[in-house]
């Protein structure tokens, strides 16, 4: 994968070619902010994937998976799409949720078009209140039934009828994100309803990311998949180093939890638990980077980082 924004705090890695000026367009050319919105679990990340043709949000059966706003590109001559994945929403219950909430509002107020996601279970959001916010909003607004793999076709017309009166001038389509099913429909919509305008990012960008954000996603999945309980909504991986060299990258990162019990439980007897989680990381980080992986992760308490303001300001949650 081509990723133009790379981190370069301690190391710099500069891209292989100049990203090209987006000042030369065709008249016409259109572009917007498509953002994806909708409760915890409804498969807005495995669409953002779809969308983008590129694995950008971590992807696992838990709730609250997406912590921050993540942004893709897609870009064709006449025009450029800026998707963004968002948290799901909810009503928060602390400080760190209370900045996933933001980076809703502020996906909310820069939208030009909003992909509103549902699935075959869903009778409304997990926080009405955004629903109302975007059932009110004059911007094109798609209604998307996810899941609809695991419908009958009496279900989803019924589905289909129930979104349909609950938000009248949105355009309703059934999809399976995991399947792609009528992915590729969307995206000709999509483009359809852009607003005429200048791209917003050079062409031969994807994400507004850096590299280190994606090697701490890529961690934190493999914590989501061997962990229950609340030990996955206690971490937060930190990135202290990350050196590429001729043959190899050296990648050191910091599990952040919550109390001295996660610790040990993260760790594993005898470490067991720590090198599973490194060992199926590598594998994913050397597909992601294309190159080889040299991976150290060691465990931190930092108590109450959740509802630390500083804290969660340096980590990016906060303004």
């Amino acid at each position: 994968m081509y990723l133009r924004s790379l981190d370069t705090m301690n190391n710099p890695v500069e891209p292989t070619e100049q990203p090209s000026a987006p000042s030369e367009v065709t008249a016409g050319h259109r572009a917007g902010f498509v953002n994806i919105i909708g409760s915890p679990n409804v498969g807005k990340s495995t669409l953002m994937n779809q969308l983008v043709g590129e694995h950008l949000s971590i992807i696992n059966r838990k709730a609250q998976t997406t912590r921050h706003r993540i942004m893709g590109l897609v870009n064709a001559p006449d025009w450029q799409i800026v998707y963004s994945d968002t948290p799901g929403v909810l009503d928060p219950s602390y400080k760190l949720q209370e900045g996933m909430m933001k980076f809703v509002k502020t996906a909310l107020q820069d939208a030009d078009l909003i992909l509103l996601v549902t699935d075959i279970f869903e009778d409304d959001l997990a926080h009405p209140e955004t629903f109302t916010k975007i059932a009110a909003m004059e911007i094109p607004v798609f209604v998307l039934i996810n899941k609809i793999d695991l419908a009958d076709q009496s279900k989803a017309m019924e589905r289909i009828k129930y979104w349909q009166e609950r938000i009248p001038r949105a355009i309703v389509s059934p999809i399976s994100a995991l399947h792609g099913f009528n992915v590729d429909q969307l995206l000709e919509q999509v483009v359809e309803h852009l607003p005429v305008s200048p791209p917003y990012f050079p062409k031969d960008e994807l994400t507004n990311k850096p590299m280190r954000f994606f090697v701490s996603e890529i961690i934190r999945e493999k914590i989501l998949t061997h962990f229950k309980q609340e030990i996955p909504y206690s971490c937060e991986v930190v990135v202290d180093a990350y050196e590429v060299e001729e043959s190899i990258v050296k990648i050191r990162a910091e599990i952040r939890v919550a109390r001295d019990s996660q610790k040990q439980i993260v760790i594993g007897s005898g470490g067991s638990m720590i090198k599973r989680v490194g060992t199926d990381a590598r594998k994913d980080l050397e597909r992601f980077i294309g190159q080889k992986v040299f991976l150290d992760l060691y465990v931190r308490v930092d108590k109450d980082w959740r509802d630390d303001e500083v804290k969660l300001r340096r980590l990016g949650y906060l303004d």
